[in-house]
């Protein structure tokens, strides 16, 4: 079968009697960074008593106590924690000059004393470093990467030129109780093939109220997982870090974006063919995503219905990850099964060693 009838049987979810696993896909005649087919190499699983390093490649962090708090939280899941040189540095909005926070990842990746890169917050500023950063010494030192928001710049470009697979889910400054801690043990510790689900609030109401889903396709698909922030993920448009979506499960959430912007960015990838071929998108929360100002405004639904409806590959939205408290742990470059019937997406095997 030629490559692109594969791609095709895997956005049809034929797949399901084809499936290849990570290793086989990893051998594939498909290459890295070009391929829609290669998972990404994963990292050793990490144990109680390794060392993270927290790094802030993005924006400045506002309060030293967030980073403390970040600190004592990975030291409460029992982990020695080192801070980057850079973490509480400030240049303007950023975290510390380009070279400062290129170099603060180039060296938690290069010393071998650590086993994880936590990223202690968002914002912005991480694509200003992308071409600053050793990609042939990263390659050599796969290790966990954990961040969202704007970490979605770093998780994709590591994909895309080293083939490394990371995870899209809570920065060390976000909110971690219960449900993030036993994300954080099931997925990255213990290499459990978890399954996202959306769970019922504590509510006394007979259904579902909150955390609901649509499936605005039907169906089931499998492929490797890629995306995250779309303003971030549209931001690599055109850059050689963006991600070959072809055959790809699309992630895809947001935070603080006038409908209008979503539109925009989703017409952007319309528009550049990065749509035409994937196998399956999953829109999380688009948290405070609100219509704005004007004459009226579209829905988000009609939104998501106008761009991904045509694609006719299995799709929902309102999935459980984003800018939102209890956030999905999710392996960027990892092989998912999709199913928008009943609104999942569930880890094929291992994300970890």
């Amino acid at each position: 079968m030629d490559r692109r009838s594969f791609i095709k049987t895997l956005a049809a979810g034929a797949v399901a009697t084809q499936f290849m696993s990570p290793a086989q896909l990893a051998a594939s005649p498909f290459t890295a960074g070009s391929s829609a087919l290669n998972a990404g190499r994963l990292p050793k699983r990490l144990k109680a008593g390794d060392t993270v390093r927290m790094i802030a490649p993005a924006s400045a962090v506002q309060d030293r106590h967030h980073v403390m708090i970040a600190k004592e939280t990975f030291e409460q899941l029992g982990f020695n924690v080192q801070l980057g040189e850079h973490v509480f540095g400030r240049h303007g909005y950023l975290s510390g000059t380009d070279q400062q926070r290129a170099e603060d990842l180039n060296k938690a990746f290069a010393d071998d004393s650590v086993d994880a890169v936590i990223a202690v917050r968002g914002g912005w500023g991480c694509n200003r470093i992308l071409p600053m950063l050793d990609y042939d010494m990263i390659k050599q030192n796969n290790k966990v990467l954990l961040g969202y928001s704007d970490i979605t710049s770093l998780m994709n470009a590591l994909y895309v030129k080293t083939g490394m697979a990371s995870f899209h889910g809570p920065n060390g400054y976000s909110y971690w109780a219960d449900f993030q801690a036993q994300q954080f043990k099931d997925v990255i510790m213990e290499g459990k093939a978890t399954t996202m689900r959306n769970y019922k609030e504590k509510e006394e109401t007979l259904t579902m109220m909150t955390n609901r889903t649509t499936t605005v396709n039907p169906g089931t698909a499998q492929g490797v997982l890629v995306g995250g922030n779309l303003t971030v993920l549209t931001s690599l448009c055109g850059t050689p870090y963006f991600p070959d979506l072809r055959g790809k499960i699309l992630m895809l959430e947001d935070v603080g974006e006038n409908i209008y912007r979503i539109d925009r960015f989703l017409s952007q990838l319309q528009l550049a063919g990065h749509l035409d071929d994937v196998a399956g998108i999953v829109f999380g929360h688009c948290t405070e995503c609100d219509p704005g100002g004007g004459f009226g405004s579209f829905t988000l639904h009609e939104i998501f219905e106008h761009y991904f409806k045509p694609l006719g590959v299995p799709t929902y939205t309102g999935a459980q990850f984003g800018h939102i408290r209890d956030n999905h742990i999710l392996p960027v470059g990892h092989v998912v099964e999709l199913n928008a019937d009943t609104a999942t997406l569930s880890l094929i095997g291992s994300a970890v060693t």
